[in-house]
């Protein structure tokens, strides 16, 4: 692998954890995108899945103080759920679905709260967020908006919502390492080489957004969470389409 193909991804990484350290997702959605233009499905997720783990792990620490923990225990108490049911159906992925249920998820943030008035604070829904969000992780790689959804209705205020939704993230990709196998038998030398040369990066990246963030309105917090989403969105969804009409 070049030296300059490594320098490109580690700029995308610190570029992507600074967007997700801002608006806690985001940034996985297009580290994703760029991962799959190099590799196959199931390794680009597992490769994803582990610089999540690093950004989203730094994110959870520098912001411990927010999490809060009742709401996480909910939530993997779900994730649990939806690993053992994909588990039980033997569930493998293929590009053009991962891309086309990516790109359909932002719509989720859209919905009006008096139609799915979700609060993750609640037990029932702290778990069904676990089940969906987890579950959706697992099967396509991310599952920010999908997450989001049971979080930007709370009347927790940003920093609690990036808090907990980081810890949730560590968890979630984390369980989804593990469903596709040791890393040490999914990746070769040059996958391990990404992830170390990427690790860096997303923590300077992480902590870079994170102070951005201080600077947000929850207002706006909100309402540019919702844009940067639906763009991405949009654009995986015609990915998806293009390899579905052109398979």
């Amino acid at each position: 692998m070049s030296a300059l193909l490594l320098a490109a991804i580690a700029a995308i990484v610190f570029a992507t954890s600074v967007l997700s350290g801002v608006f806690g997702m985001a940034g996985g959605l297009v580290l994703l995108g760029a991962l799959l233009a190099l590799m196959p499905v199931a390794t680009a997720i597992a490769v994803q899945g582990a610089i999540q783990t690093v950004a989203n792990g730094s994110r959870a620490w520098f912001s411990r103080a927010f999490i809060d923990w009742r709401i996480l225990g909910y939530i993997c108490t779900g994730i649990g759920i939806a690993a053992a049911i994909l588990l039980a159906l033997r569930y493998r992925p293929d590009l053009a679905t991962v891309c086309i249920v990516i790109g359909l998820t932002p719509a989720l943030v859209w919905i009006p709260q008096r139609w799915l008035a979700l609060d993750a604070s609640r037990p029932l829904h702290g778990v069904l967020c676990g089940v969906i969000g987890g579950g959706l992780n697992l099967a396509v790689g991310v599952a920010g908006p999908s997450i989001d959804i049971f979080f930007i209705r709370t009347q927790m205020d940003r920093r609690r919502i990036i808090a907990t939704k980081a810890a949730t993230q560590v968890i979630s990709h984390l369980a989804k390492v593990g469903f596709y196998g040791s890393l040490a038998q999914a990746m070769t030398g040059a996958d391990w080489l990404i992830v170390l040369v990427a690790a860096p990066f997303a923590i300077l990246g992480t902590q870079a957004g994170y102070r951005i963030l201080q600077r947000l309105t929850d207002q706006r917090f909100r309402a540019w969470t919702r844009l940067i989403v639906t763009g991405i969105g949009i654009f995986y969804l015609g990915r998806g389409l293009t390899l579905l009409l052109g398979a």
